[in-house]
């Protein structure tokens, strides 16, 4: 078998950074560019109304793409981005990420139509994949040893933050009165980012790691396929061609990736690791919760805005009670996991997330802030629970010298889950809140969104559009709720199994 050869970049390699201040500036930085390509999942949420109401005139399931399309090329790209970085350089491949992000969120801010908005959000995502597992692998190179266990929790950390930067940054933004300067905002700021990069952080080791395109590419289509035949459903109709060939494409690229991937030499996801049933459940786990979470943050955005009048910058402050049980009590989980056991913890974070949702649909137009807010305190519990408990499963479902695997699994499902559940509950909201309009409203210019529905009637009407559109998020959040219990049991059924035949 050959060896492995270790490549040094061409350039001079320059120092680590020695000094525990400029190892803490270049924690910062690093940080600084999770936060940034992690916000944007977020933030975009809030836009969607100002999206809706714009020139583009996007149909809703043009809105989801919107959404979606950054997060599937984010997702289903991490993995090849790491082993990009491995091969061609981290850092250089880091500074590639952050420009190609920039140049996506430039040409979304100028895009003239869907199609344009939709090619650049795509841009975009590659962007965000060839960033986010490179921020890790050159904090790992530049600091000692001794330090890396609480380097790489405080880069974990900044996937949370992110969310919550994204809301309340993206609102600040937004509240301009244009979706354009959300992405317009993105450019210097990945290009300040850049440029930083390029000055402090060090120049890692190359390895001749081989790539796998064929894997990346079809791993992407079969995912898109899967959201375009969920994501279709409602305008196209579940039985027209395009829903039953996205699904059928989906499933049979699906097919075709797992037997590339046990034949290739270097996978870029080994389909043999899911039988640890170990593995397996966590990564249901995590995407089941990221599906319920960012699920929570498509309907919230637009909820809080149509259906209880706040404003973009407060309704990006709004998600804030979510977060405070992770603020508070992430530091927690570990010893009440000893306590309990690690089923019971996650068992308890489900029944907390899922019942939450199931509050918050609960939690109609008329609900004070206050109440609406406690249910997300409570979601905000169950997510405080299974993240770091999910995130130890998989990692110590895998050997040490797998650890960039387990890192990669961890993102991937993140953002597959949260493409999902964006996807879902996009869907079930479309389908309810046309049922729900009044037929003379339904009739008239069929409309599939709020935007249309508003358009299309008289001001005075407006009430019955809001009517229907929270009765529709509240039918999805309900929906992604069960889901989520479901899901939540057959995570900790399959645990349990698991160590009950693993033997003594």
């Amino acid at each position: 078998m050959p060896q492995k050869v270790l490549i040094r970049d061409h350039a001079p390699t320059p120092r680590r950074p020695s000094r525990p201040a400029a190892r803490r500036g270049l924690v910062a930085l690093m940080c600084a560019c999770v936060v940034l390509v992690v916000g944007m999942v977020a933030a975009i949420n809030l836009a969607v109304p100002m999206l809706a109401a714009s020139a583009l005139h996007p149909s809703a399931s043009a809105l989801v793409w919107i959404v979606d399309t950054y997060v599937i090329f984010f997702a289903c790209l991490v993995i090849p981005g790491g082993a990009a970085g491995d091969r061609f350089g981290r850092k250089g491949v880091l500074l590639a990420g952050l420009v190609l992000f920039a140049v996506g969120a430039l040409v979304s801010a100028a895009a003239s139509n869907v199609p344009l908005l939709l090619l650049s959000r795509a841009i975009t995502g590659v962007g965000a994949a060839a960033v986010l597992p490179n921020t890790l692998a050159v904090l790992l190179h530049a600091v000692p040893a001794e330090r890396k266990g609480a380097t790489i929790a405080t880069w974990a950390s900044m996937t949370g933050i992110g969310g919550v930067a994204g809301n309340v940054g993206g609102g600040a933004i937004l509240s301009s009165g244009s979706w354009r300067w959300l992405f317009a905002a993105a450019v210097p700021i990945s290009l300040v980012l850049a440029a930083l990069t390029g000055r402090v952080a060090p120049v890692s080791p190359r390895h001749d790691r081989r790539l796998d395109p064929l894997g990346a590419v079809l791993l992407v289509g079969a995912s898109v396929a899967l959201l375009l035949g969920i994501v279709q459903g409602p305008e196209a109709g579940w039985g027209s061609t395009v829903v039953v060939a996205g699904f059928v494409c989906s499933a049979v690229l699906f097919a075709v990736w797992t037997l590339v991937e046990l034949k290739v030499r270097h996978p870029l996801l080994d389909p043999r690791l899911f039988r640890v049933a170990g593995l397996r459940s966590a990564c249901l786990g995590m995407t089941a919760i990221f599906f319920g979470m960012f699920a929570l943050f498509y309907v919230n955005a637009s909820f809080l805005q149509y259906g209880k009048g706040f404003g973009v910058l407060r309704t990006g402050l709004g998600i804030i009670p979510l977060t405070v049980p992770i603020i508070l009590g992430a530091r927690h989980v570990g010893r009440l996991s000893r306590r309990i056991g690690l089923d019971a913890t996650i068992a308890l974070a489900f029944v907390f997330v899922g019942c939450g949702l199931l509050g918050l649909s609960a939690s109609g137009a008329r609900t004070p802030y206050a109440g609406y807010a406690a249910w997300l305190i409570v979601t905000g519990v169950g997510v405080t629970l299974a993240l770091p408990t999910l995130s130890g499963s998989i990692a110590g479902s895998l050997p040490p010298a797998q650890a960039g695997v387990g890192a990669g699994l961890q993102a991937t499902t993140r953002e597959f889950g949260s493409a999902l559940g964006v996807a879902v509950i996009g869907t079930v909201l479309t389908a309810r809140f046309v049922s729900a309009l009044p037929p003379d409203i339904r009739a008239d210019r069929h409309p599939h969104t709020v935007a249309q529905a508003l358009a299309a009637t008289t001001p005075g009407r407006a009430h019955d559009v809001v009517t229907a559109f929270v009765s529709g998020a509240d039918s999805g959040l309900r929906a992604i709720g069960v889901a989520v219990l479901v899901l939540g049991g057959l995570v900790v059924l399959q645990s349990l199994l698991s160590r009950r035949a693993r033997p003594e």
